[in-house]
């Protein structure tokens, strides 16, 4: 797979079709490969469901190139009106379905739980998923938004039942200070110390979203937005005082490498200890290529330390 994946969050809905197709042709002319989607991306709006899969599905038709393309959906989301988990065997087997119909594939090669219920337990999800993978519906088992105490538990019962788990996690992570207590969604997972340990430990990859908290680094380069961030308008998560400190460890990076500060973002991601595949969420092909610039951009374990100690 590529370096970066793709996200597709807003495809089917504030980017339209001729603006999505403009991006997932750019996206695989400039090397890319993994395209990100979920079952319930845009399902908050009125009007048809899986717009963002059903649309990546007919540019797969269209452009005929499933073969190169990994696929990567989630489902598993709570209910968007009651908040109700939605984690049971009934649950997960109709989402994977439908995600299936709406794409019109056979196979969707990584399949996230896109929440976690800590109240479920993991034995009967793991046997869920691994009926659906030997029923060649999914290829490989991923989640999103779960803490790591519940992917370790989840991987150690598939390890010892004889099961695939979890090959992939995705958090929300980027080279900011996040205040989890501070974000709208408090089901969101943020990369901590005990999911950074898990992922050292077990080389679980990693494929982040919110990769570049929302261009908050590119956008303090402006004078008037870095001065209204200062002042708390900015991003819900980002506690300006520290990232503002941030910002000028990443700054000194990219000066001292003459990189952008895109790439020093995405960078930041691209040189952990651990396999790390950062999803970009793109409104043009400028952004696009922005971002497709950081593939090759590898940060020293002295840079990577700047930057973290800058809080």
């Amino acid at each position: 797979m590529s370096p970066i994946a793709l996200g597709t969050a807003l495809f089917g809905a504030t980017i339209d079709t001729p603006a999505a197709y403009e991006l997932l042709d750019g996206f695989l002319e400039q090397g890319g490969t993994f395209i990100d989607t979920a079952r319930m991306y845009n399902d908050w709006i009125p009007g048809p469901r899986g717009r963002s899969e059903t649309l990546i599905g007919r540019w797969l038709a269209d452009r005929r190139c499933r073969q190169v393309v990994v696929l990567a959906t989630k489902g598993g989301h709570a209910n968007l009106e009651t908040g109700a988990p939605r984690l049971n065997t009934r649950d997960i087997a109709d989402d994977i379905d439908t995600s299936l119909k709406h794409i019109g594939v056979e196979t969707i090669d990584l399949y996230y739980l896109h929440r976690d219920d800590p109240r479920t337990p993991v034995e009967p999800v793991i046997d869920a998923l691994n009926a659906h993978a030997r029923a060649g519906k999914i290829r490989y088992l991923g989640c999103s938004n779960w803490a790591a105490g519940r992917i370790h538990a989840a991987n150690s019962y598939a390890e010892a039942s004889g099961q695939m788990g979890f090959v992939a996690n995705q958090p929300m992570w980027n080279a900011a200070v996040i205040d989890p207590a501070a974000l709208p969604d408090r089901t969101i997972a943020v990369m901590d110390d005990a999911m950074r340990a898990l992922h050292a430990e077990k080389g679980l990859a990693c494929v982040p979203f919110s990769s570049q908290a929302g261009g908050l680094f590119s956008k303090l380069q402006s004078p008037l937005w870095s001065f209204a961030f200062r002042f708390g308008r900015g991003p819900a998560g980002y506690p300006p005082g520290p990232n503002r400190r941030r910002y000028v460890a990443l700054k000194r990076v990219a000066e001292a490498r003459s990189l952008t500060i895109t790439q020093v973002v995405l960078g930041y991601l691209l040189s952990q200890p651990f396999v790390t595949v950062p999803v970009v969420g793109c409104r043009t092909l400028d952004q696009l290529a922005d971002s497709m610039s950081a593939c090759d951009v590898r940060l020293t374990p002295t840079e990577l330390a700047a930057i973290d100690a800058a809080k």
